[in-house]
Order: C-alpha cells, then sequence, then structure tokens
C-alpha cells in the first residue's frame, strides 16, 4: 500500500529488487541499502507469522493448524452434513388395484405408494441417508422433520361429486409393518365441464427415528402430475435438539 502512494519510489524499486532476488538468496545482500535490507526484514518476518510450521517449535499456528493435516500436508477431508433429502416425483408405473407387496398393507384411502422419485438432479439430493425404489431410509438416529406435497391432476366424470384426495406418509421400522404418520385430505368440487381439477396436498412433522427405519408415500388416486419438479415431492431432514 506505501510503495502506490506518491514518494514512495525507493519502496517499490525495493519490491522489484526482492522479485527479482534468486531463491534462497540471504538478505545481507542487499545491504547496500538500508532501506530495502529493513523492507526485507518485515515482509520475511509478516511471512514466517502467517506460514504453516512457522508457530513455537516449530509447529504451525493453531489456526492453520485446525485447517491444514499438518501430518500430510493435506487439507482435511470436508465434516460430514447433517442427514438430508428431498426428492422429486418421477412418472410413476403402478397397478390400478394398488397391490403392492414391498410396502406390505396399506389402508384403502392411501393404497398406491409412489415407487419412482427422483434423487440426484438439481431439484433433488439425498445426504447421509438413502434412497431405493421409493424408500428413503434413516442411517443416523435423531429426530427429523418429515415432509411431502402431490399435486393431483384429477380427471373424472363425476368431480361435482366431490372426490376425496389423500396423501399418506408411511414410516416403517426396521422387521415391522408401516405405520401412517401423516394423513392428508382434500374433498373438492370441479365444475363438470372442466377438463380437470388441479389440487396440491402438504404435510410434514417432527418425529423422532432410529436408524434403519425407513420412510415412503402413498396416495389414493394415480392421477398425479409428476411433470413440474417443483410441485411434487418428499423429503426429510434432521434437526439437532
Amino acid at each position: 500500500l506505501k510503495s502506490q502512494t506518491p514518494g514512495s519510489a525507493e519502496e517499490l524499486r525495493c519490491l522489484q529488487m526482492l522479485n527479482q532476488q534468486p531463491e534462497g538468496s540471504s538478505l545481507e545482500e542487499l545491504s547496500g541499502s538500508q532501506g530495502c535490507l529493513k523492507l526485507a526484514s518485515t515482509i520475511k518476518t509478516y511471512v514466517a507469522t502467517v506460514s504453516p510450521g512457522a508457530g513455537q517449535g516449530g509447529r504451525a499456528p493453531e489456526a492453520w493448524q485446525s485447517y491444514f493435516n499438518t501430518s500430510e500436508g493435506q487439507l482435511p477431508p470436508k465434516t460430514a452434513g447433517k442427514p438430508s433429502a428431498h426428492l422429486t416425483l418421477r412418472p410413476q408405473s403402478l397397478p390400478q388395484d394398488g397391490r403392492s407387496p414391498r410396502f406390505g398393507n396399506l389402508s384403502q384411502s392411501c393404497r398406491h405408494a409412489i415407487t419412482h422419485w427422483g434423487h440426484s438432479s438439481l431439484h433433488s439430493h439425498v445426504q447421509n441417508m438413502t434412497y431405493r425404489a421409493g424408500r428413503l431410509r434413516v442411517e443416523q438416529p435423531g429426530k427429523y422433520y418429515v415432509y411431502s406435497q402431490i399435486y393431483f391432476r384429477y380427471r373424472g366424470a363425476a368431480r361435482d361429486s366431490g372426490p376425496q384426495l389423500v396423501q399418506c406418509i408411511q414410516w416403517q421400522p426396521a422387521h415391522s409393518p408401516p405405520v401412517l404418520l401423516l394423513k392428508g385430505v382434500g374433498t373438492k368440487c370441479w365444475a363438470p365441464e372442466a377438463d380437470y381439477g388441479l389440487h396440491a396436498l402438504y404435510q410434514g412433522g417432527l418425529f423422532e427415528l432410529k436408524a434403519g427405519d425407513e420412510l415412503f408415500v402413498s396416495v389414493s388416486s394415480l392421477a398425479i402430475d409428476s411433470n413440474d419438479a417443483a410441485a411434487s415431492y418428499f423429503g426429510a431432514f434432521r434437526l439437532d435438539l
């Protein structure tokens, strides 16, 4: 900064001289200019202060030790983040009768288990949890906020009769049948001349989960919109309470 101010031509000349010094040269070679020698000593002291390995006893300062692995001379691995997942809906190919042995016996109101979620795209991710075939598996125990939204695109001949749309979040402990955690219900009446009716159901809650527990979503109707990644989703994240 001093070299940029007017009248600092001498400091600038010294910096240029230092830049041209061969590696490993000693400061005595600058003894012809006391100003340059003082500037070089100041720079050397500063570099020694902030460089790794310059602490007492040849050890790096604590700020560096916490960031560098001094034994290997490499950056330490990144600290693992908290468990979290956000999945987006993909097109489904499920039997219309709702039978799905892999998901156990589900109630008639939520008999269709969602088996296809996107988990590795711009809108989705899985971190320190496991996703497989519609199920989200907990790897680390704790309190988790679990949530889901399904965007129904209902088509039917009697919309004015008030079709009931249901969305459920199911919890399945290891070696146990599924348990209903959350249930959202929407009864809507659409005009008979409408091409379709749109309705979104959202639900979320905080639950104590153990390692090995699995979560999945089931619905009452397969009339859902799977083309909008921002409209239908399912996820969970751990809260350290």
